[in-house]
């Protein structure tokens, strides 16, 4: 993986893997068959359940749209845009109800035992401390990003 802009205009809308709607990868490592780490954005147009994605942990955030509720085995969670991703075990593939309409939706999966990785929302102005071999940012609207005070 090398630094670099993706798009979703670039990006090729692919079926989801249970037929219920559209995806766009942003991120695939190393390869579309053999990933341990996946970035997608999808468009949910509907009532419907997760695809199960059994050993991958899973963050999940509402970036546009009047937002979700996902039924998890712990109670049901509403997301809407600007709160915190929620991470799920992807087996639990959670039943996705829309609350007034279509949303869009940041996803990011990593395959346990492949590595670590976490998805944090970055408000306007902060900051990213710590060390990490890789970062990425995804902007939902037009933004600028600073690296080392530049």
């Amino acid at each position: 993986m090398s630094g670099g802009r993706v798009t979703l205009a670039g990006c090729t809308p692919q079926p989801w893997r249970n037929g219920g709607g559209l995806t766009r990868e942003l991120i695939v490592w190393p390869g579309p068959s053999d990933w341990q780490l996946r970035v997608s954005v999808a468009d949910v147009g509907a009532d419907g359940p997760f695809s199960p994605f059994p050993g991958i942990d899973r963050w999940f955030a509402v970036v546009d749209g009047p937002g979700v509720v996902l039924a998890l085995t712990d109670g049901d969670h509403e997301l809407q845009r600007g709160q915190a991703p929620l991470r799920f075990a992807g087996e639990a593939a959670p039943h996705c109800r829309l609350v007034a309409g279509p949303t869009r939706d940041l996803n990011l999966m990593v395959r346990r035992g492949g590595g670590a990785a976490t998805m944090h929302l970055a408000a306007p102005g902060s900051a990213v401390q710590g060390t990490t071999r890789w970062r990425a940012l995804f902007a939902a609207e037009a933004a600028r990003l600073g690296c080392d005070g530049v």
